[in-house]
């Protein structure tokens, strides 16, 4: 149950729309790896290509690989362009995700669940909000995602988060407080991505093991864009005396790009939504009553 605001926190639930509208957005549309990410670990099975606009990351029996953003975001939309691991992907598990740190974390995740050659691939999505995720839906994909890059989206504003593929949404989860249900608003986040085994979970529930005889495994990052209200070592970077700060130009730019802040599906990106969820969702946790016997999580349970 959500605990009463104090009359702090009640002025700074007033005041967030004023900063938000007076937020330093950050607008990188310039695809530039090496500017804006840096691999973190992998022994040098991550690499920035092609004067930073392709990253690779690749898995051998010995270490997988990831990356992540240099900066930190709260609200945005993020667009990557993936190309996935080809052939036998079975035990491999490709990730692009945004996430906060701590036990409390919140986290927005896109995570790809590899398969044996011809089957396709899952498309596992959750949130995680103050630390409680358990909100899979996962999708199979209306094409292959291994024979070119398709674009990976996600919107994240103070009323809700939707997951897109092309440009046609997936899932949206929307910000339901009013009802108990934590919502990520608070934690800034990082851009992550990952290519790592999980052949005890990843294809047919563990069933299907890695053939590390078709190692290395390689996921292709390629073009993205960053749309979003960066976070400083200062604290937020949602602040008028920021904002002023920026060029003219940089205004003109971001300006241009923030519609996100209050974006919402319209009534064809709604149809979208219903056409890929009626045709390529394969689990929805909000419909899996014998996981939760004693009820269904609140947000189910809303229209």
């Amino acid at each position: 149950m959500a605990h009463p605001h104090t009359p702090l926190e009640s002025l700074a639930f007033l005041l967030l729309p004023l900063l938000l509208l007076t937020a330093n957005f950050m607008a990188t549309n310039a695809s530039d790896f090496n500017k804006n990410f840096r691999v973190t670990w992998g022994y040098g099975r991550g690499k920035i290509l092609n004067n930073g606009k392709l990253l690779t990351l690749s898995l051998d029996k010995i270490s997988g690989s990831g990356f992540e953003s240099k900066n930190q975001y709260l609200f945005g939309k993020i667009d990557m362009q993936i190309k996935l691991v080809p052939g036998d992907s079975a035990g491999t598990v490709t990730t692009y995700y945004l996430s906060s740190i701590g036990s409390n974390h919140d986290e927005i995740d896109f995570e790809f669940l590899g398969n044996q050659s011809g089957q396709p691939y899952t498309l596992h999505t959750n949130v995680f909000s103050q630390g409680k995720g358990n909100r899979e839906q996962q999708f199979h994909l209306w094409f292959d995602p291994t024979a070119d890059f398709h674009t990976y989206s996600v919107l994240w504003n103070p009323q809700r988060i939707i997951f897109s593929v092309d440009g046609t949404p997936l899932r949206e989860f929307k910000n339901m407080e009013s009802i108990g249900v934590p919502f990520p608003k608070s934690q800034p986040m990082r851009i992550y991505a990952s290519l790592w085994n999980a052949d005890d979970l990843a294809t047919q529930g563990g069933r299907i093991k890695t053939d590390w005889t078709k190692a290395p495994f390689t996921a292709f990052y390629g073009s993205f864009s960053i749309n979003a209200c960066k976070w400083t070592s200062r604290g937020s970077s949602c602040t008028a005396s920021q904002s002023s700060a920026s060029t003219t130009s940089s205004r003109t730019s971001i300006s241009s790009s923030n519609s996100w802040m209050n974006q919402e599906l319209d009534s064809t990106s709604q149809e979208r939504m219903n056409w890929a969820r009626k045709n390529y969702m394969i689990y929805n946790y909000c419909t899996d009553k014998s996981r939760f016997s004693q009820g269904l999580p609140p947000e189910c349970n809303v229209s």
